[in-house]
């Protein structure tokens, strides 16, 4: 069987689709890149914002016609869409063969394997994770399933589920594959790291328990802690991040509002007050740590007040960096019960105006860095029009995806997904320039 896959959402969901793939590679099929020449196409849909939602009906959509056009016999979905709407999704839809929910996902294989698409199970084995990308140096471990947060914008609890933990043990090896694979960076992912363990009982493992399993088991250069609510922040996992130098001084920290009124209605575990003390209690203990924040604008009830307040926050945190989104309803959220009264038109100002001034408080933080001498960890060869440039790639205050890059000057022959010494020499905005010291 020839495998298409399609893989919307976070990295979260990527993780799930590798693993899902890896299922089915394991039971004898095989992946192209060509949806055209599948034999069954997987869709994992998200149904985060309603621009991811109409991403993963188009997407189902574009796959049900190659069934009409090319060699596809069959279409499956699954994900965070197909979690909240299958009933509506199955109606609307018919003609995509198989709607898999998260409690439903044990289905899969046994449902190819009864249309005669895929090895019968039994005969088959689990297989291991496949990788879904072009450059396999930077990859996702999922640490956790769901969330116990009640924020009143989100419905990723209703998607995902109550909070569960991946025993340690199968994160360990999840990640020996991963390095075995090539992972010179390895992103570990959660709707809450700092939540990890605590579904395991007060004996059971926390994340530094399985941080340092990780550290003694792989030797995968970078670690990195990407979505930490500040409230799972302990003096244990700070000091290890501070003393390891393969965890790289980098967290990813949601505060979404820093008026007290807002994050209370928004059901949100900080005030203004713990988020600045946690964040000098930060910079004092790890040197060099870059922050990076999410905030959400225009929710129901907030003023200019509010919003004003905000702004003076981020300009007195200076985050390293910041990502935005404007608010918009999702069913079943306690914020549906509010009315939505911001106009669209002033949500728009407001995030463009968050943006900008973070663009300028990113452009003075990354601009202490020029003139030290780092590693970087290449990423791609240069387009021909990224100018002076060999190669780009990152250094280890600049997340995969959703930072910025470091444009390395007289990189030579360096190959992807590894790592060179250089001098950075300049920064703009989000970027670096640098130039190769070997």
């Amino acid at each position: 069987m020839k495998l298409g896959v399609v893989s919307l959402g976070c990295d979260k969901a990527t993780v799930d689709s590798e693993r899902l793939v890896g299922e089915l590679v394991g039971h004898g099929a095989e992946v192209t890149p060509h949806l055209p020449d599948a034999d069954v196409i997987l869709v994992n849909t998200c149904g985060f914002i309603d621009a991811a939602k109409q991403e993963s009906i188009d997407a189902m959509l574009a796959a049900a016609q190659l069934k009409r056009t090319a060699a596809v016999k069959a279409v499956v979905a699954v994900g965070c869409l197909v979690q909240r709407y299958k009933a509506e999704l199955q109606e609307e839809i018919p003609e995509i063969d198989l709607f898999l929910g998260f409690s439903d996902l044990h289905h899969l294989v046994p449902e190819l394997a009864s249309r005669g698409l895929i090895a019968d199970p039994v005969a088959g084995h689990p297989g291991v994770r496949q990788f879904l990308g072009t450059e396999a140096h930077v990859r996702y471990l999922k640490i956790s399933e769901g969330c116990d947060h009640t924020c009143a914008f989100c419905a990723i609890p209703l998607m995902r589920g109550r909070h569960r933990s991946e025993p340690l043990e199968r994160l360990v090896r999840e990640a020996r594959t991963l390095e075995a694979q090539g992972a010179k960076e390895i992103n570990l992912v959660a709707q809450d790291l700092g939540h990890y363990g605590r579904d395991l009982g007060l004996a059971g493992p926390k994340l530094p328990d399985l941080l340092e399993a990780l550290l003694r088991e792989t030797s995968v250069p970078w670690y990195r802690l990407l979505y930490l609510y500040s409230a799972g922040l302990t003096d244990r996992l700070v000091e290890l991040v501070a003393r390891s130098p393969r965890i790289v001084p980098y967290l990813d920290i949601p505060i979404q509002h820093a008026a007290d009124r807002m994050l209370e209605r928004m059901r949100r575990p900080e005030r203004k007050r713990t988020l600045r003390e946690k964040l000098a209690w930060l910079r004092g203990a790890i040197p060099d740590v870059a922050i990076r924040t999410t905030c959400l604008v225009g929710f129901p009830g907030e003023t200019d007040e509010d919003f004003r307040e905000l702004l003076a926050f981020v300009e007195e945190a200076q985050f390293d960096r910041l990502g935005a989104f404007a608010y918009s309803p999702q069913e079943g959220t306690r914020a549906t019960q509010y009315p939505d009264d911001v106009p669209d038109g002033v949500k728009r100002d407001r995030l463009e105006e968050l943006l900008e001034v973070q663009r300028a408080i990113s452009a003075e933080r990354l601009a202490r860095f020029v003139g030290r001498e780092v590693p970087v960890l290449v990423d791609r060869v240069a387009e021909p029009d990224e100018t002076g440039a060999t190669h780009v790639g990152r250094v280890a205050w600049q997340a995969d995806d959703v930072d910025g890059a470091t444009y390395l000057e007289r990189g030579g022959w360096a190959e992807v997904g590894t790592f060179v010494p250089a001098r950075l020499t300049a920064s703009e905005d989000y970027d670096f320039r640098a130039v190769a010291l070997t």
